[in-house]
């Protein structure tokens, strides 16, 4: 699905992507983007960030209020990090500015959606459990004692991952931004801390006493499985 309001941009958008055999949908009102999702879930969201009557920061942030988890990449002709990071902070999975290439929007795509469908429902079953708690990364829930479920991003499925694979040993900010959001941003960005957060009151009985998803100050966070 293309949120974008450009003409030019959209016509190019739609007829490279439909060459490489995707189905396109194409929104030019902000303000009718939610009503679509919501009658047709898309794969994939290429959304711009300036559109009429709403932002496109309100609509990825609608969307992630609503438990959609697709992957949202999100287009700009802004190229402040404070725009990037805000982006980011609410529910985008990649950034891309104005102008850029054919190629490297091709590229972003086919990861993100990589991503997406590793945890489809017809792909392998994935299951971790911290004490009692089980994260489902094949569904993104987490259920907790009390029947309690949490639904997981597809950001957070991703830090899950990272810090599985790399489990009992610390993990810095920036490598986190440089594995799982492949950007490089400066020490003082609070991306990762935020995220870091959400997940944690998600996966911890008790996320102010952390046993699993745990900070090492001054280094960055680890996840503690022994």
């Amino acid at each position: 699905m293309i949120v974008e309001d450009e003409p030019s941009l959209v016509f190019t958008l739609k007829d490279t992507l439909e060459a490489e055999n995707y189905k396109v949908s194409v929104i030019t009102d902000g303000a009718k983007a939610i009503e679509a999702v919501q009658n047709n879930e898309p794969d994939l969201m290429i959304l711009d960030l300036m559109l009429p009557n709403v932002s496109g920061y309100d609509i990825c942030r609608d969307i992630r209020d609503l438990k959609f988890t697709f992957p949202i990449i999100m287009l700009t002709a802004r190229d402040q990090e404070i725009d990037k990071v805000t982006g980011l902070n609410i529910g985008a999975d990649d950034y891309i500015t104005k102008p850029f290439g054919v190629k490297e929007l091709l590229a972003r795509i086919t990861a993100r959606l990589r991503r997406a469908n590793a945890y489809s429902k017809s792909g392998p079953v994935e299951i971790l459990k911290l004490g009692e708690v089980k994260i489902d990364l094949r569904e993104a829930k987490v259920s907790k004692p009390g029947d309690i479920e949490e639904e997981l991003s597809t950001r957070e499925v991703e830090i899950v991952e990272f810090l599985l694979r790399n489990a009992n040993k610390p993990i810095s900010r920036d490598e986190l931004l440089e594995k799982v959001w492949r950007y490089e941003y400066s020490t003082n960005t609070r991306t990762v801390d935020v995220h870091i957060s959400k997940l944690r009151a998600k996966i911890e009985m008790n996320p102010d006493d952390p046993k699993y998803l745990v900070t090492l100050h001054g280094v960055g966070y680890m996840l503690r499985l022994n």
